[in-house]
Protein backbone atom coordinates (compact mmCIF):
# COMPACT_ATOMS: atom_id res chain seq x y z
CA UNK A 1 0.00 0.00 0.00
CA UNK A 2 1.25 3.53 -0.83
CA UNK A 3 2.30 5.70 2.07
CA UNK A 4 0.02 8.43 3.40
CA UNK A 5 2.05 11.29 1.97
CA UNK A 6 1.71 9.95 -1.56
CA UNK A 7 -2.04 9.52 -1.05
CA UNK A 8 -2.45 13.02 0.32
CA UNK A 9 -0.48 14.60 -2.51
CA UNK A 10 -2.46 12.62 -5.05
CA UNK A 11 -5.74 13.67 -3.48
CA UNK A 12 -4.65 17.30 -3.51
CA UNK A 13 -3.82 17.10 -7.21
CA UNK A 14 -7.20 15.49 -7.91
CA UNK A 15 -9.04 18.10 -5.84
CA UNK A 16 -7.22 20.88 -7.64
CA UNK A 17 -8.22 19.40 -11.00
CA UNK A 18 -11.86 19.14 -9.90
CA UNK A 19 -11.70 22.65 -8.48
CA UNK A 20 -10.52 24.05 -11.81
CA UNK A 21 -13.32 22.25 -13.61
CA UNK A 22 -15.92 23.56 -11.17
CA UNK A 23 -14.68 27.12 -11.47
CA UNK A 24 -14.72 27.00 -15.27
CA UNK A 25 -18.23 25.53 -15.26
CA UNK A 26 -19.41 28.21 -12.83
CA UNK A 27 -18.28 31.05 -15.04
CA UNK A 28 -19.63 29.51 -18.26
CA UNK A 29 -23.24 29.57 -17.06
CA UNK A 30 -25.33 31.61 -19.53
CA UNK A 31 -27.56 32.95 -16.74
CA UNK A 32 -24.64 34.05 -14.54
CA UNK A 33 -25.43 37.51 -13.22
CA UNK A 34 -22.62 39.98 -13.89
CA UNK A 35 -23.19 43.64 -12.94
CA UNK A 36 -23.19 46.13 -15.83
CA UNK A 37 -22.72 43.37 -18.40
CA UNK A 38 -24.57 45.15 -21.22
CA UNK A 39 -23.49 47.75 -23.73
CA UNK A 40 -23.51 51.36 -22.63
CA UNK A 41 -24.36 54.10 -25.16
CA UNK A 42 -21.67 54.20 -27.84
CA UNK A 43 -20.13 50.86 -26.86
CA UNK A 44 -19.78 47.80 -29.05
CA UNK A 45 -19.93 44.34 -27.47
CA UNK A 46 -17.39 41.67 -28.39
CA UNK A 47 -18.75 38.48 -26.81
CA UNK A 48 -16.98 35.35 -25.66
CA UNK A 49 -13.48 36.74 -25.22
CA UNK A 50 -11.28 34.06 -23.62
CA UNK A 51 -8.86 34.72 -20.76
CA UNK A 52 -6.61 32.47 -18.72
CA UNK A 53 -6.90 33.19 -15.01
CA UNK A 54 -4.49 31.91 -12.38
CA UNK A 55 -6.31 30.67 -9.26
CA UNK A 56 -5.57 28.74 -6.08
CA UNK A 57 -6.40 25.57 -8.02
CA UNK A 58 -4.23 26.44 -11.01
CA UNK A 59 -5.03 28.15 -14.32
CA UNK A 60 -8.57 28.19 -15.71
CA UNK A 61 -10.08 29.72 -18.83
CA UNK A 62 -13.07 32.01 -18.62
CA UNK A 63 -15.14 33.58 -21.41
CA UNK A 64 -16.67 37.01 -21.02
CA UNK A 65 -18.00 40.03 -22.86
CA UNK A 66 -15.71 42.86 -23.87
CA UNK A 67 -17.20 46.30 -24.37
CA UNK A 68 -15.33 48.88 -26.43
CA UNK A 69 -16.11 52.55 -26.99
CA UNK A 70 -14.51 53.57 -30.34
CA UNK A 71 -14.74 57.32 -29.83
CA UNK A 72 -13.30 57.26 -26.32
CA UNK A 73 -10.96 54.35 -27.14
CA UNK A 74 -11.79 52.71 -23.83
CA UNK A 75 -12.70 49.12 -23.10
CA UNK A 76 -13.93 47.11 -20.13
CA UNK A 77 -14.50 43.51 -19.00
CA UNK A 78 -17.35 43.55 -16.44
CA UNK A 79 -16.73 39.94 -15.38
CA UNK A 80 -13.05 40.66 -14.66
CA UNK A 81 -14.09 43.55 -12.46
CA UNK A 82 -16.80 41.53 -10.69
CA UNK A 83 -14.31 38.75 -9.93
CA UNK A 84 -11.77 41.22 -8.55
CA UNK A 85 -9.07 39.96 -10.92
CA UNK A 86 -5.67 41.56 -10.57
CA UNK A 87 -4.46 41.35 -14.14
CA UNK A 88 -4.76 37.58 -14.73
CA UNK A 89 -4.66 36.50 -11.08
CA UNK A 90 -7.51 35.75 -8.71
CA UNK A 91 -7.67 37.83 -5.51
CA UNK A 92 -7.37 34.70 -3.36
CA UNK A 93 -4.14 33.74 -5.11
CA UNK A 94 -2.78 37.27 -4.80
CA UNK A 95 -3.64 37.30 -1.10
CA UNK A 96 -1.72 34.06 -0.56
CA UNK A 97 1.27 35.23 -2.59
CA UNK A 98 1.35 38.61 -0.88
CA UNK A 99 1.32 37.01 2.55
CA UNK A 100 4.25 34.79 1.60
CA UNK A 101 6.13 37.83 0.26
CA UNK A 102 5.44 39.73 3.47
CA UNK A 103 7.37 37.08 5.36
CA UNK A 104 10.35 36.40 3.10
CA UNK A 105 12.04 37.20 -0.21
CA UNK A 106 10.16 36.73 -3.45
CA UNK A 107 11.99 33.62 -4.64
CA UNK A 108 11.71 31.95 -1.24
CA UNK A 109 8.03 32.87 -1.15
CA UNK A 110 7.58 31.23 -4.55
CA UNK A 111 9.27 28.03 -3.38
CA UNK A 112 7.21 27.85 -0.19
CA UNK A 113 3.93 28.43 -2.05
CA UNK A 114 4.68 25.45 -4.25
CA UNK A 115 5.89 23.23 -1.41
CA UNK A 116 3.10 24.09 1.04
CA UNK A 117 0.10 24.88 -1.15
CA UNK A 118 0.88 23.37 -4.54
CA UNK A 119 0.60 26.85 -6.06
CA UNK A 120 2.93 27.78 -8.91
CA UNK A 121 3.73 31.48 -8.79
CA UNK A 122 7.10 32.81 -9.88
CA UNK A 123 9.02 35.24 -7.69
CA UNK A 124 8.91 38.00 -10.29
CA UNK A 125 5.15 37.56 -10.59
CA UNK A 126 4.75 37.85 -6.81
CA UNK A 127 6.86 41.02 -6.82
CA UNK A 128 4.73 42.59 -9.53
CA UNK A 129 1.50 41.67 -7.73
CA UNK A 130 2.77 43.03 -4.41
CA UNK A 131 3.48 46.41 -6.02
CA UNK A 132 0.00 46.39 -7.57
CA UNK A 133 -2.01 45.58 -4.44
CA UNK A 134 0.02 47.32 -1.72
CA UNK A 135 -1.63 50.75 -2.26
CA UNK A 136 -5.08 49.20 -1.79
CA UNK A 137 -3.93 47.43 1.38
CA UNK A 138 -2.48 50.71 2.65
CA UNK A 139 -5.87 52.35 2.12
CA UNK A 140 -7.56 49.62 4.14
CA UNK A 141 -5.02 50.02 6.95
CA UNK A 142 -5.72 53.73 7.13
CA UNK A 143 -9.49 53.26 6.91
CA UNK A 144 -9.71 50.54 9.54
CA UNK A 145 -12.58 50.34 11.96
CA UNK A 146 -12.38 52.51 15.04
CA UNK A 147 -11.76 50.88 18.37
CA UNK A 148 -14.69 50.35 20.69
CA UNK A 149 -15.78 53.10 23.05
CA UNK A 150 -14.59 51.06 26.05
CA UNK A 151 -12.25 53.04 28.32
CA UNK A 152 -8.52 52.38 28.04
CA UNK A 153 -6.41 52.77 31.21
CA UNK A 154 -3.11 53.53 29.42
CA UNK A 155 -2.35 53.97 25.72
CA UNK A 156 1.28 54.11 24.57
CA UNK A 157 2.79 55.61 21.44
CA UNK A 158 6.42 54.92 20.56
CA UNK A 159 8.34 56.16 17.52
CA UNK A 160 11.74 55.43 16.01
CA UNK A 161 13.52 55.28 12.66
CA UNK A 162 15.86 52.87 10.93
CA UNK A 163 17.75 52.87 7.63
CA UNK A 164 16.77 50.62 4.73
CA UNK A 165 19.41 49.90 2.04
CA UNK A 166 18.42 51.32 -1.34
CA UNK A 167 19.77 51.08 -4.89
CA UNK A 168 22.12 53.96 -5.81
CA UNK A 169 19.63 55.80 -8.03
CA UNK A 170 17.23 56.15 -5.08
CA UNK A 171 19.94 57.93 -3.05
CA UNK A 172 21.03 60.62 -5.48
CA UNK A 173 21.38 63.94 -3.67
CA UNK A 174 20.65 62.49 -0.22
CA UNK A 175 22.94 63.23 2.68
CA UNK A 176 24.10 60.30 4.77
CA UNK A 177 26.57 59.01 7.31
CA UNK A 178 29.28 57.87 4.87
CA UNK A 179 32.71 59.49 5.03
CA UNK A 180 31.96 61.54 1.92
CA UNK A 181 28.55 62.60 3.23
CA UNK A 182 26.63 60.28 0.92
CA UNK A 183 23.90 57.85 1.95
CA UNK A 184 23.50 54.11 1.56
CA UNK A 185 20.07 53.95 3.15
CA UNK A 186 16.81 55.83 3.42
CA UNK A 187 15.16 56.21 6.79
CA UNK A 188 11.86 54.49 7.35
CA UNK A 189 9.96 55.73 10.37
CA UNK A 190 7.99 53.31 12.52
CA UNK A 191 5.33 54.02 15.11
CA UNK A 192 3.86 51.55 17.59
CA UNK A 193 0.58 51.88 19.46
CA UNK A 194 -0.30 49.52 22.31
CA UNK A 195 -2.28 49.47 25.53
CA UNK A 196 -1.75 48.47 29.14
CA UNK A 197 -4.47 47.43 31.56
CA UNK A 198 -2.58 45.90 34.48
CA UNK A 199 0.74 45.19 36.16
CA UNK A 200 2.20 41.94 37.46
CA UNK A 201 2.60 40.91 41.11
CA UNK A 202 5.75 43.05 41.41
CA UNK A 203 4.11 46.11 39.92
CA UNK A 204 5.83 45.80 36.55
CA UNK A 205 3.74 46.78 33.51
CA UNK A 206 2.16 44.14 31.28
CA UNK A 207 1.33 44.91 27.67
CA UNK A 208 -2.21 43.87 26.69
CA UNK A 209 -2.22 40.71 24.57
CA UNK A 210 -2.08 41.42 20.81
CA UNK A 211 -2.67 45.11 21.42
CA UNK A 212 0.27 46.15 19.25
CA UNK A 213 -0.34 47.87 15.93
CA UNK A 214 2.20 49.63 13.74
CA UNK A 215 2.36 52.43 11.22
CA UNK A 216 5.37 53.14 9.08
CA UNK A 217 6.49 55.11 6.04
CA UNK A 218 9.36 56.91 4.31
CA UNK A 219 7.56 60.23 4.85
CA UNK A 220 9.00 63.34 6.43
CA UNK A 221 8.43 63.64 10.18
CA UNK A 222 5.44 66.04 10.06
CA UNK A 223 3.45 63.81 7.70
CA UNK A 224 4.44 60.71 9.62
CA UNK A 225 3.36 62.33 12.87
CA UNK A 226 -0.15 62.77 11.48
CA UNK A 227 -0.14 59.09 10.55
CA UNK A 228 0.84 58.03 14.07
CA UNK A 229 -1.84 60.23 15.62
CA UNK A 230 -4.49 58.85 13.23
CA UNK A 231 -3.63 55.31 14.30
CA UNK A 232 -3.74 56.32 17.97
CA UNK A 233 -7.19 57.82 17.41
CA UNK A 234 -8.32 54.64 15.68
CA UNK A 235 -7.05 52.63 18.64
CA UNK A 236 -8.97 54.73 21.16
CA UNK A 237 -6.82 57.76 22.02
CA UNK A 238 -9.97 59.63 22.97
CA UNK A 239 -10.99 56.95 25.48
CA UNK A 240 -7.57 56.62 27.15
CA UNK A 241 -7.31 57.70 30.78
CA UNK A 242 -3.58 58.23 30.32
CA UNK A 243 -1.41 58.58 27.20
CA UNK A 244 2.32 57.88 27.31
CA UNK A 245 4.74 58.81 24.52
CA UNK A 246 8.27 57.44 24.61
CA UNK A 247 11.28 57.54 22.33
CA UNK A 248 14.99 58.24 22.18
CA UNK A 249 16.60 61.68 22.16
CA UNK A 250 16.12 62.51 18.46
CA UNK A 251 14.76 66.03 18.05
CA UNK A 252 12.25 65.06 15.33
CA UNK A 253 10.65 62.50 17.66
CA UNK A 254 9.96 65.04 20.40
CA UNK A 255 8.68 67.62 17.95
CA UNK A 256 6.33 64.93 16.62
CA UNK A 257 5.16 64.28 20.19
CA UNK A 258 4.67 67.99 20.89
CA UNK A 259 2.50 68.49 17.83
CA UNK A 260 0.49 65.26 17.84
CA UNK A 261 0.41 64.19 21.51
CA UNK A 262 0.52 67.49 23.41
CA UNK A 263 -1.05 66.14 26.61
CA UNK A 264 0.87 62.86 26.75
CA UNK A 265 3.34 61.97 29.48
CA UNK A 266 6.68 61.98 27.65
CA UNK A 267 9.39 59.52 28.65
CA UNK A 268 12.93 59.35 27.33
CA UNK A 269 13.89 55.71 26.95
CA UNK A 270 16.08 54.66 29.89
CA UNK A 271 18.50 52.71 27.67
CA UNK A 272 19.31 55.80 25.57
CA UNK A 273 19.62 57.96 28.67
CA UNK A 274 22.16 55.49 30.11
CA UNK A 275 24.08 55.45 26.82
CA UNK A 276 24.43 59.22 27.01
CA UNK A 277 25.39 58.98 30.68
CA UNK A 278 28.17 56.55 29.77
CA UNK A 279 29.52 59.01 27.18
CA UNK A 280 29.33 61.84 29.70
CA UNK A 281 31.23 59.90 32.38
CA UNK A 282 33.98 58.94 29.95
CA UNK A 283 34.25 62.54 28.82
CA UNK A 284 34.52 63.83 32.37
CA UNK A 285 36.71 61.09 33.89
CA UNK A 286 38.48 59.45 30.95
CA UNK A 287 37.58 56.51 28.76
CA UNK A 288 37.77 53.08 30.40
CA UNK A 289 39.03 54.46 33.72
CA UNK A 290 37.95 53.20 37.15
CA UNK A 291 36.65 56.66 38.03
CA UNK A 292 34.45 56.77 34.94
CA UNK A 293 33.00 53.35 35.78
CA UNK A 294 32.47 54.35 39.43
CA UNK A 295 30.73 57.62 38.57
CA UNK A 296 28.59 55.94 35.95
CA UNK A 297 27.40 53.45 38.57
CA UNK A 298 26.69 56.23 41.06
CA UNK A 299 24.92 58.50 38.59
CA UNK A 300 22.90 55.62 37.13
CA UNK A 301 21.49 54.90 40.59
CA UNK A 302 20.72 58.59 41.03
CA UNK A 303 19.08 58.83 37.61
CA UNK A 304 16.84 55.88 38.44
CA UNK A 305 15.95 57.61 41.73
CA UNK A 306 14.58 60.81 40.10
CA UNK A 307 17.77 62.70 40.96
CA UNK A 308 18.57 63.94 37.47
CA UNK A 309 19.02 67.48 38.82
CA UNK A 310 21.73 66.28 41.19
CA UNK A 311 23.46 64.42 38.35
CA UNK A 312 23.48 67.57 36.22
CA UNK A 313 24.87 69.65 39.09
CA UNK A 314 27.63 67.12 39.83
CA UNK A 315 28.58 66.94 36.15
CA UNK A 316 28.80 70.72 35.95
CA UNK A 317 31.09 70.87 39.00
CA UNK A 318 33.39 68.27 37.49
CA UNK A 319 33.45 70.14 34.18
CA UNK A 320 34.32 73.34 36.03
CA UNK A 321 37.16 71.58 37.82
CA UNK A 322 38.53 70.50 34.45
CA UNK A 323 38.44 74.07 33.19
CA UNK A 324 36.68 72.99 30.04
CA UNK A 325 36.07 75.75 27.46
CA UNK A 326 32.51 76.97 26.80
CA UNK A 327 30.39 75.16 24.20
CA UNK A 328 32.58 72.06 24.14
CA UNK A 329 31.35 68.46 23.75
CA UNK A 330 30.97 68.06 27.52
CA UNK A 331 28.66 71.07 27.69
CA UNK A 332 26.50 69.58 24.95
CA UNK A 333 26.27 66.26 26.82
CA UNK A 334 25.21 67.96 30.05
CA UNK A 335 22.74 70.15 28.14
CA UNK A 336 21.16 66.97 26.77
CA UNK A 337 20.15 65.94 30.30
CA UNK A 338 19.00 69.46 31.16
CA UNK A 339 16.82 69.63 28.06
CA UNK A 340 15.20 66.25 28.74
CA UNK A 341 15.10 66.22 32.55
CA UNK A 342 11.28 66.39 32.59
CA UNK A 343 11.31 63.01 30.77
CA UNK A 344 13.78 61.31 33.16
CA UNK A 345 11.64 60.52 36.24
CA UNK A 346 12.18 56.78 36.22
CA UNK A 347 11.39 56.14 39.88
CA UNK A 348 8.06 57.91 39.38
CA UNK A 349 7.31 55.89 36.27
CA UNK A 350 8.21 52.69 38.13
CA UNK A 351 5.91 53.61 41.02
CA UNK A 352 3.07 54.25 38.56
CA UNK A 353 3.59 50.86 36.88
CA UNK A 354 4.53 52.36 33.50
CA UNK A 355 6.84 51.22 30.73
CA UNK A 356 9.83 53.57 30.56
CA UNK A 357 11.93 51.88 27.89
CA UNK A 358 11.43 51.98 24.14
CA UNK A 359 12.23 48.30 23.69
CA UNK A 360 8.85 47.81 22.02
CA UNK A 361 9.62 50.14 19.12
CA UNK A 362 13.22 48.96 18.82
CA UNK A 363 11.94 45.40 18.65
CA UNK A 364 9.43 46.57 16.06
CA UNK A 365 12.19 48.06 13.91
CA UNK A 366 13.83 44.64 13.90
CA UNK A 367 10.75 42.43 13.49
CA UNK A 368 8.66 44.62 11.17
CA UNK A 369 11.42 46.17 9.07
CA UNK A 370 14.78 44.51 9.65
CA UNK A 371 13.78 40.88 9.14
CA UNK A 372 12.34 41.56 5.68
CA UNK A 373 13.83 44.79 4.36
CA UNK A 374 17.36 44.69 5.76
CA UNK A 375 18.50 41.16 4.99
CA UNK A 376 22.01 40.65 3.64
CA UNK A 377 22.39 41.70 0.00
CA UNK A 378 19.03 43.48 -0.25
CA UNK A 379 18.81 46.84 -2.00
CA UNK A 380 15.40 48.36 -2.59
CA UNK A 381 13.71 50.60 -5.11
CA UNK A 382 10.69 52.84 -5.00
CA UNK A 383 7.94 51.56 -4.79
CA UNK A 384 9.36 48.15 -3.81
CA UNK A 385 10.30 48.96 -0.22
CA UNK A 386 7.08 50.86 0.67
CA UNK A 387 4.99 48.07 -0.86
CA UNK A 388 6.60 45.35 1.25
CA UNK A 389 6.52 47.63 4.29
CA UNK A 390 2.74 48.00 3.88
CA UNK A 391 2.28 44.24 3.88
CA UNK A 392 4.54 43.87 6.92
CA UNK A 393 2.50 46.46 8.81
CA UNK A 394 -0.75 44.61 8.07
CA UNK A 395 0.76 41.27 9.06
CA UNK A 396 2.53 42.38 12.25
CA UNK A 397 -0.44 44.46 13.41
CA UNK A 398 -2.72 41.40 13.25
CA UNK A 399 -4.82 43.17 10.62
CA UNK A 400 -4.06 41.04 7.57
CA UNK A 401 -7.42 39.28 7.29
CA UNK A 402 -9.33 42.45 8.21
CA UNK A 403 -7.74 44.38 5.34
CA UNK A 404 -8.08 41.68 2.70
CA UNK A 405 -11.62 40.66 3.70
CA UNK A 406 -12.77 44.25 3.45
CA UNK A 407 -10.85 44.85 0.24
CA UNK A 408 -12.57 42.00 -1.65
CA UNK A 409 -15.63 41.36 0.54
CA UNK A 410 -14.05 37.93 0.96
CA UNK A 411 -16.22 36.73 3.84
CA UNK A 412 -19.64 37.38 2.31
CA UNK A 413 -20.37 33.63 2.01
CA UNK A 414 -19.78 33.24 5.75
CA UNK A 415 -22.11 36.17 6.40
CA UNK A 416 -24.80 34.63 4.21
CA UNK A 417 -24.47 31.27 5.96
CA UNK A 418 -25.02 32.86 9.38
CA UNK A 419 -27.84 35.18 8.27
Amino acid sequence: MANLEAIELGLRAALFKDGRAQLEALYQQPDLHVPDNTSRPGEKCHPDRAKEVHTLFGPITIHRHYFYHPERQTGRFPLDQALGLIHSFSPALVRLGARAAAKEGYESASEDLWAQAGVALEGRQIQRLVNLVAPAVATQLAAGERASAAPIPILYAEVDGTGVPMVPEELVGRQGKQADGSAKTREVKLGAIFTQTRTDAEGLPLRDHQSMTYVGSFEAAPDFGSRVRAEALRRGLGQAAQVVFSGDGAAWIWELARVNFPTALRILDLYHALERLHELCEGLYGADTPWAARMQQTWTAMLKNDQVGEVIAAARRRRQDLGAPPEDALEKQIAYFEHHQDKLRYQTYRAQGLFYGSGVIEGGCKSVIGRRLKESGMFWTEPGAPSVLTLRLALKSHRWDECWDRLHNSNYLNLQATA
